[in-house]
């Protein structure tokens, strides 16, 4: 298909042509007519040697977190058995990742491979596929250009912000040795989950010795299993509490899930995740900030269906920790009703839009409404954290801490 300087030249010859017949230079014949069958020819040309070539993409990372930098390699193989004339590639890129990516390639031996690189900004959290490639050939002097398209694409999942929370307040009232471990004791000495081989200085009546006659080691009964303490995580996905996709008070209140859930499986806690659509379930960090990365709104009406349900499958020292937006009268009610069968509670409240953003009157009623919450939540047990959208979880997470040390020394 000729381009547009193809078309350009195409249209000057014929230009020429006229002119040569109004004045009737044969000279000036012979140049239109060399001039018009150029394009012809160049369009021939890229028709008929199209290269067979095998188009590769690589990307640094398939998973990268929100504002970083991601490099993609994309490799170029001829498989013909002549140089390839002058190519170009097209990587199609979806539009929050920004325009189509385009790279030069030219003359490409046989049975070479050629290698080009561009860098993409991740910027905000998602599921993106990139792709499809194209490649355009084009002749030596541009006139023409034919197109081939691969249909190979390659998933890029982008992690919301995760920013580092100090976890050591998460972990429940007796929730046994270490940060995230809760003993239990058995009935008797009989039950055990666990042995362990012999340390000088333990008790000899805990050999277990049907086990020292299989191994040929002096084993040690555990009367005691560690287990790790559990959390629930919650995310208020609703579009009444957050707005729709991309507004910033939900994307801070995943960017906040996803930090919270960081730290409490770096804390050693084993966490179960859900939603206001979802109920929750056993996660690690990675899957975790898989789902958050493609999360979106949901249009259930209210948080306390989800709310209950977790309060049957849970032991009584699990940690509870909420995302939701500054919550209604009713709405409190609910947290501190299912709150009672937990351990540690802790609700981080994100305002849905920056109050500076909002009517005088409207940021007054929902600044009002996070402090009566806060006070109400706080009375119920609760660790309540408060956040705009725009501002760093870290900083309002460290601001309660603060808060509820200097509390305690001015109670004493």
């Amino acid at each position: 298909m000729p381009t547009r300087r193809g078309w350009a030249t195409l249209g000057a010859g014929i230009a020429l042509w006229i002119g040569a017949r109004l004045v009737g230079s044969k000279d000036l014949h012979m140049i239109a007519a060399g001039v018009t069958i150029l394009p012809v020819l160049a369009a021939g040309f890229v028709r008929w040697s199209r290269p067979h070539l095998a188009v590769h993409r690589q990307l640094s990372t398939a998973r990268a977190f929100a504002g970083a930098r991601v490099t993609v390699t994309v490799s170029v193989e001829n498989r013909g058995h002549v140089t390839t004339a002058y190519l170009l590639l097209e990587d199609a890129l979806p539009a929050a990742l920004g325009s189509s990516a385009r790279m030069v390639v030219t003359g490409i031996p046989p049975r070479n491979v050629h290698k080009v690189t561009y860098s993409l900004l991740a910027r905000r959290r998602g599921r993106y596929r990139i792709g499809p490639l194209s490649v355009y050939q084009s002749d030596p002097f541009g006139l023409a250009r034919a197109r081939a398209e691969t249909t190979s694409q390659t998933e890029l999942v982008v992690y919301p912000t995760v920013e580092e929370l100090d976890g050591r307040s998460l972990v429940s009232q007796g929730a046994g040795s270490g940060d995230a471990a809760a003993k239990r004791l058995h009935r008797s000495a009989a039950e055990f989950f666990t042995m362990r081989e012999y340390v000088t200085g333990d008790d000899l009546r805990r050999i277990h010795w049907p086990s020292v006659a299989r191994t040929g080691s002096l084993m040690i009964r555990q009367d005691e299993s560690t287990r790790r303490s559990a959390a629930i995580l919650v995310l208020d996905n609703r579009t009444a509490a957050f707005g729709e996709q991309g507004s910033s008070g939900f994307e801070a209140a995943v960017s906040a899930a996803g930090s919270l859930g960081a730290t409490l499986s770096r804390s050693g806690f084993t966490v179960r995740f859900g939603t206001a659509d979802a109920p929750a379930t056993p996660v690690t960090e990675e899957v975790l900030l898989d789902l958050l990365a493609g999360i979106s709104p949901s249009r259930v009406r209210t948080l306390g269906s989800a709310l209950t349900g977790l309060r049957a499958a849970s032991p009584a020292d699990t940690t509870l920790a909420i995302i939701t937006a500054p919550p209604t009268g009713s709405e409190v009610a609910t947290l501190s009703r299912v709150g009672t069968t937990f351990g540690k509670k802790v609700a981080v409240l994100i305002y849905p839009r920056p109050l500076s953003l909002l009517q005088p009157e409207a940021a007054v009623e929902m600044d009002g409404r996070a402090t009566v919450a806060r006070a109400s939540l706080q009375r119920s047990g609760w660790t309540v954290v408060i956040a705009q959208p725009e501002g760093k979880l870290a900083d309002a997470w460290r601001k309660t801490k603060t808060r509820k040390l200097l509390a305690a020394g001015s109670a004493s």
